[in-house]
């Protein structure tokens, strides 16, 4: 294949996918905002990683806060779609912790796709390279998120993509947290 002709289909090729973009994501399902509540009395797994920059986080140090845990991957449509709504929720809600774990992949991966998204997360964003706290939260596909308490235990968990700074899920993690 001689250059010019592989430039051809290169253009045509981005081409075709400009146009089948928006339908392919019109096809998506809409994200959600529902959550599932867990019995009461399961204590949260525990969750030590590093961030980022390479600094670690421990749940156990921010007991007397809510905090969302959210397990996902780049790969994944619907975490990727999902991501920009958990900053909005971190504005709207800054006393409530976000750890947003991405899965198996590695720090340069998530820090380009993080470059791409408006708003950008200034949450911390932790690195599951070998799916240890996947396994330990017992994760069975991505996008999963849980909600734990300021006492700790596991309060609500949803699996599938999620709206988070819907008015409702702002509501049930305002309860949570005692505000009004």
């Amino acid at each position: 294949m001689s250059i010019a002709h592989a430039k051809s289909l290169f253009f045509v090729l981005t081409g075709l996918w400009l146009v089948a973009a928006p339908a392919v994501a019109a096809e998506l399902p809409p994200l959600t905002h529902g959550f599932t509540a867990v019995p009461p009395g399961q204590p949260a797994p525990v969750l030590k990683l590093m961030d980022l920059d390479g600094k670690p986080h421990d749940l156990a140090a921010i007991k007397g806060k809510v905090v969302v845990v959210n397990f996902w991957a780049t790969w994944c449509p619907p975490c990727r779609r999902e991501m920009p709504s958990l900053e909005r929720l971190r504005r709207a809600l800054p006393d409530v912790a976000i750890m947003a774990i991405d899965v198996g992949e590695d720090s340069d991966t998530v820090f380009s796709f993080t470059g791409t998204l408006d708003p950008a997360p200034e949450f911390p964003l932790f690195l599951d390279r070998n799916s240890a706290v996947m396994q330990a939260w017992k994760i069975k596909g991505l996008p999963s998120t849980f909600v734990v308490g300021p006492d700790g235990n596991l309060a609500y968990r949803a699996v599938g993509g999620r709206e988070f700074d819907n008015p409702e899920v702002i509501a049930l993690l305002r309860r949570l947290s005692g505000q009004k």
